[in-house]
């Protein structure tokens, strides 16, 4: 059995900056690091959470650290054998830390710069207009119309990022809104079926409001992944 790798405690670590911008890569980075392994891949669920949480508002170094003690918790009462194979794992650590930042929170954070250039920004918004409107799920709606204004003043939009996620963010939800009424009945039921049986053994650990909002993130990437849409988000811009 291979000697499992020694993490530092993140009460003795001093924290590195984060930007906004990157929550995702983040999280996926240190939760592999955490874990012990590159070639962990996370699964539909673990990035649904993930975006419940940035949707929820909890900081980036809430789930830094609280995955880190979710770890040290494991480790303490690890039983041979058993490995954290989900990011759900780390849920109540998580919440907890976020509380507990929130408790002791004394002003804004400070901001960071993009960590994409506005080329960076451009080919994305390029790329993933091309792709809504060479697909039949996002129907003819405004989005790209929008896309492409945006793109027209990308220049103002580079610099008012929050507020041009926030844009991106709402022509996300008109895709999927289109998509969801375009896809059959027994593909959605099929979709909420899985997600009850990978949610099965986490149900007993979060509160309603955690798992609807759960379900929710699952369901709309679900529904990314089915019809092939893209992710306008600057969250998913790499």
């Amino acid at each position: 059995m291979a000697e499992e790798p020694e993490v530092s405690s993140s009460v003795e670590e001093p924290w590195r900056p984060t930007n906004y911008f990157n929550y995702y890569t983040e999280v996926e980075e240190h939760f592999q690091r955490a874990r012990g392994t590159s070639l962990f891949m996370m699964s539909t669920l673990d990035w649904a959470l993930l975006e419940a949480w940035k949707n929820a508002g909890i900081p980036l170094e809430a789930v830094l650290r609280g995955i880190d003690l979710a770890f040290e918790q494991w480790r303490a009462k690890k039983k041979r054998g058993r490995e954290v194979n989900s990011l759900t794992y780390c849920t109540q650590a998580v919440i907890e830390e976020a509380e507990r930042m929130e408790g002791g929170k004394t002003g804004p954070a400070a901001e960071t710069a993009a960590p994409f250039s506005i080329d960076e920004l451009r080919n994305h918004l390029t790329e993933g207009s091309a792709r809504v409107k060479a697909s039949a799920a996002a129907g003819t709606g405004s989005v790209p119309a929008a896309l492409d204004e945006i793109l027209a003043n990308l220049e103002e939009n580079y610099a008012k990022l929050e507020t041009l996620e926030q844009h991106l963010t709402a022509l996300e939800d008109k895709m999927l809104a289109l998509a969801r009424s375009a896809m059959p009945d027994a593909e959605l039921a099929r979709a909420r079926t899985e997600l009850d049986s990978q949610l099965k053994p986490y149900r007993g650990k979060m509160t309603a409001p955690q798992l609807m909002m759960l379900e929710k993130q699952y369901l709309d990437r679900w529904l990314f992944e089915r019809t092939g849409l893209p992710r306008l988000s600057l969250f998913y811009l790499r």
